[in-house]
């Protein structure tokens, strides 16, 4: 039975149905949400029914499973679980006003791990628990509003590769951390356009933790930097999804910016959990970048040290 495919915008993102994600799929199945993956961008999948489990199981068929970073106590057992909730370790709401200035950053258009020499691929987020109100996850669509850009423009960003680091994405939020101190932390340098593998359709790949344009003037770079983020968040290149328990959300970072919306993180629970898969083939021997970039950035400044990124 072929899956039920269900458009949100022309050409971006799409509801999609007719599978049980909590059994193993055939190599056909599996090959079919690929290439609705690529073909779509994000896809909704409503009620799966999944657990931590099973959504690390089903997680796998995209590729390598990043380790989420282990600094502070966590309420999950499994280091493939990244949590992106408003909770602590034991589960109550987060009252420490620094986490929470920390996690506004995910309210800014992002895309995941670009601060990280190796790229993560897909983001797959399931919903546990939902705030009544608010919460939603906005996405972007970064193929089509490169297309859609005057050829004068694509011809100045060919070769132009962004300096990535997920301290300036935080200062962006409020974040009291100085210039200098993101200097000292680690930062990632990728392309400002590049070939999604996918669809062989380019993109961009910006968004809040790109701080600054190789080779070119820091007010100058920021200032293309904000024209763009701005030209790929135009409503015409934009959705919300509205969160129930049990909803699936993938995402290809290589071809999307999200970002979270809105709600009252001091009184309402908010239990999200992402799995990400790394872009290319596994590694040949177990790695852990992003406890490394915990260790190598994380050691407090002049400010604690951030929380487990996303």
């Amino acid at each position: 039975m072929p899956l039920t495919i269900k458009p949100i915008l022309p050409g971006f993102g799409a509801e999609v149905s007719g599978a049980d994600l909590t059994k193993p799929l055939s190599e056909a199945l599996r090959h079919e949400i690929l290439d609705v993956q690529h073909e779509w961008g994000v896809t909704v999948w409503r009620n799966t029914g999944l657990d931590d489990e099973s959504h690390i199981a089903f997680s796998r068929m995209f590729g390598h499973l990043e380790l989420a970073p282990r600094p502070r106590p966590s309420r999950h057992r499994h280091r493939e679980i990244f949590d992106a909730s408003n909770l602590d370790a034991e589960g109550a709401i987060i009252d420490t006003e620094a986490t929470r200035l920390i996690k506004k950053g995910d309210r800014i258009w992002h895309t995941d791990s670009s601060y990280m020499e190796k790229r993560s691929a897909y983001s797959l987020l399931l919903a546990h628990e939902v705030p009544p109100d608010g919460g939603q996850t906005w996405f972007a669509d970064t193929r089509t509003a490169y297309e859609d850009l005057p050829q004068s423009m694509k011809d100045r960003l060919e070769g132009l590769v962004g300096e990535n680091s997920y301290w300036w994405s935080r200062k962006q939020a409020g974040f009291a951390i100085t210039e200098e101190e993101i200097d000292a932390r680690p930062s990632a340098r990728h392309p400002l356009v590049h070939v999604h593998q996918g669809s062989r359709r380019k993109a961009l790949y910006i968004a809040a933790h790109t701080r600054d344009i190789v080779g070119m003037p820091r007010e100058e770079g920021r200032k293309l930097l904000a024209e763009l983020t701005a030209h790929a968040t135009q409503p015409k290149y934009v959705f919300a999804v509205t969160w129930g328990v049990g909803d699936l959300t993938i995402w290809d970072n290589l071809c999307t910016m999200h970002r979270g919306g809105d709600f009252d993180v001091a009184r309402d629970r908010r239990d999200m959990r992402r799995t990400t898969v790394r872009e290319g083939a596994p590694p040949s021997e177990p790695d852990d970048p992003f406890a490394d970039l915990y260790a190598a950035g994380a050691a407090p400044l002049s400010q604690p040290a951030p929380a487990r990124p996303s």
